[in-house]
């Protein structure tokens, strides 16, 4: 899935369209935030969460 555009939505959030056609959810600014400052841990215990399930990683 691939982002096609971001529009902000006042001061406070994101609207981001993917190449799916979804495009109704809201992302705060804080939330962003915080998803870019955790990436590196978020995406270890995703791959670790994965590798007890015995599923892949597809990125």
């Amino acid at each position: 899935m691939n982002i096609t555009s971001a529009d902000a939505v006042g001061r406070y959030a994101v609207r981001i369209s993917f190449d799916d056609g979804h495009n109704t959810g809201l992302y705060s600014w804080d939330l962003l935030y915080d998803l870019g400052r955790e990436k590196d841990e978020r995406l270890r215990v995703y791959r670790e969460t994965l590798a007890q399930r015995a599923l892949r990683d597809e990125a």
